[in-house]
C-alpha cells in the first residue's frame, strides 16, 4: 500500500499574516466567519478563531463582543506592526548598541539613506511613499 506524501507545512507565521491582511483590507471589524470567508473559506473556522485569539494575546488585534462571539480589528497598520516587532526584538538584547550596529550594517544603501533622512527629521524622505498599511508587508510570524 502506497503512502500519501505529507502535506507540506506553511511557513511560520503565514496564517497570522493572512489573517492580518484580511483585517487590514476590511472596512471594519470582522468575525472569525467573516475572516474565513475573506480568506476563501479554505481554512476551518476553528483555525481562524485560534489565530485571532493568538493575535489578540500578542496585542496585534483588538476584539469586541459581537453576538455570541467577537469581532476583531487590527491595532496597527502593517508598518506599525513591523516597527513593534523590531522594537520587541531590540528590547530582548543585552547589548542594544551591538544589535543596532549589526542591523544598520546589513541595510541596503537605499534603506540607509532612508534611515538617515528619518533620523534627520524628514517624515517622508525622497523615495519613500510614507506609511503603507496593507496586506503585502506582513510576513513572518508576529
Amino acid at each position: 500500500m502506497a503512502e500519501t506524501p505529507p502535506v507540506p507545512r506553511r511557513p511560520s507565521g503565514e496564517l497570522e499574516a493572512s489573517v492580518l491582511a484580511a483585517l487590514w483590507a476590511a472596512e471594519g471589524p470582522l468575525s472569525a466567519a467573516e475572516v474565513q470567508s475573506a480568506l476563501g473559506g479554505q481554512l476551518a473556522r476553528t483555525t481562524i478563531t485560534t489565530i485571532l485569539t493568538r493575535l489578540h494575546g500578542k496585542g496585534a488585534v483588538s476584539r469586541s463582543r459581537a453576538g455570541r462571539g467577537f469581532a476583531y480589528s487590527p491595532i496597527q497598520d502593517s508598518a506599525g506592526l513591523t516597527a513593534r516587532r523590531m522594537r520587541s526584538e531590540l528590547d530582548k538584547q543585552d547589548d542594544r548598541g551591538a544589535a543596532l550596529a549589526r542591523f544598520v550594517s546589513q541595510l541596503t544603501r537605499e534603506d540607509e539613506q532612508l534611515l538617515r533622512a528619518l533620523l534627520a527629521g524628514d517624515d517622508t524622505p525622497e523615495g519613500s511613499e510614507g506609511p503603507r498599511p496593507g496586506p503585502g508587508a506582513a510576513s513572518g510570524s508576529y
